[in-house]
């Protein structure tokens, strides 16, 4: 008895403490801040996945995903602010990423996903990935009942994926597509705004954690979680609602293996109100709830990794699944570039938002340090920050839409 209370006590302090640690290394080791730590953090629970571990670590692994993903959502669109001098801006690039991502996902799904269990589900997964990063695709796994092993097949992919993704865009995409919209395919820049980009990227570097043990930070933790924790109550009292008013069979309601349908409208609900609630004043003053948000997701994040185990990643029973996630994330790139350079959108706000989509804003910064574009840098976070609002609802309606063809 008391050998599984220490278990369990030292495995949630590590998946709670080693998110830190990450964190600590990329604001210390320039290599590690280019790589990223979602990255990191996922390479180091595929470390956890292969070595032998207590069994108890199967029961937070469940637990955890679940905890996390709600409390997430509100906190990082409690920090959404959409700002109104971008808004035309932001609407074409919202716009085109929307129906970039549609069309690649409905071909990429008659190519390829047809023959893949829960095909549409992965659509609608990917959806929600390639418009919010890895918060929307963890939410509509929930939502939509994709299994672990599934999710966890798809995550190990999409990491290798998005490497080759970034290689292009480093490598050459950024000049190409600037070359191809007919614009400079190197920005000179000031040595004034040169200082200005170092000192933006700083800023964006900086520690956002920083005080957050002091009285006022914890003030404000406590806010946040007790507004969180009423969202999610709310959501789930309406979600129940809307399952007593569909005529839903209210004693499976939450059990997804007899039919239960619950997460959907949970998710859609507390990303609804979590964008309603951003719009009020006294949350507004919660500066810190995105990046307490973040960090749930990074937890979240080696806790789905610790499941991966690299022996049965099945490749080669896998490679409808590996084409249909390519094909998304490279198809809908292209199709953006398009659609942007018809809405007249600079080839830098359509790679950064791109990036933006498909890898969540805390991507932003490489891609416009790699551009020396300092505008870019505000266009792909907020840019960002709306692919998480819509996300979750597209990917939800983009599965349902998936099973009717």
């Amino acid at each position: 008895m008391l050998l599984t209370i220490f278990n369990y006590v030292w495995l949630i302090a590590m998946f709670c403490v080693v998110p830190a640690g990450v964190l600590w290394l990329c604001r210390k080791y320039p290599i590690c801040d280019k790589i990223g730590p979602v990255m990191i953090l996922y390479a180091i629970g595929l470390v956890i996945a292969n070595i032998p571990m207590p069994a108890e670590i199967k029961t937070l692994q469940g637990i955890i995903p679940t905890i996390m993903i709600p409390l997430a959502i509100p906190m990082m669109l409690f920090g959404c602010t959409f700002k109104t001098s971008e808004l035309s801006l932001q609407v074409r690039l919202v716009t085109s990423g929307v129906i970039s991502v549609c069309l690649a996902i409905v071909g990429g799904y008659l190519l390829f996903g047809e023959g893949i269990h829960q095909g549409a589900e992965i659509g609608g997964m990917l959806a929600g990935k390639c418009t919010g990063g890895t918060l929307n695709a963890a939410a509509i796994k929930e939502g939509l009942h994709i299994s672990d092993s599934t999710y966890i097949l798809l995550t190990t992919y999409d990491i290798v994926i998005c490497f080759f993704y970034f290689v292009f865009l480093l490598a050459g995409g950024i000049r190409l597509f600037r070359w191809l919209y007919g614009e400079k395919t190197r920005l000179d820049i000031s040595d004034e705004d040169a200082e200005a980009i170092k000192e933006e990227m700083k800023a964006v570097k900086a520690n956002p954690y920083k005080g957050l043990w002091s009285k006022a930070g914890l003030k404000q933790i406590g806010l946040v979680l007790a507004t969180t924790i009423v969202v999610v109550i709310v959501a789930a009292g309406m979600s129940y609602l809307i399952g007593w008013i569909f005529g839903a069979d209210l004693a499976n309601f939450m059990n997804e293996k007899k039919g239960g349908w619950f997460m959907a409208p949970f998710i859609l609900m507390l990303t609804t109100i979590g964008i309603g609630l951003s719009f009020w004043k006294p949350v507004k003053k919660f500066d810190k709830s995105y990046d307490l948000g973040m960090y749930l997701i990074y937890i979240f994040s080696l806790a789905i990794a610790s499941m991966a185990d690299l022996s049965n990643l099945q490749i080669m029973e896998n490679l409808n699944m590996i084409a249909f996630l390519t094909f998304a994330i490279f198809v809908s790139l292209f199709i953006h570039a398009i659609i942007c350079r018809f809405f007249k959108v600079n080839a830098d706000s359509m790679v950064i938002s791109s990036v933006a989509f498909i890898n969540s804003p805390p991507f932003v910064p490489m891609i416009a340090n790699a551009m020396k574009n300092r505008a870019a840098l505000v266009t792909g976070i907020t840019a960002g920050l709306m692919g998480y609002a819509v996300g979750n609802y597209l990917g939800i309606l983009m599965a349902k839409l998936l099973h009717l063809l």
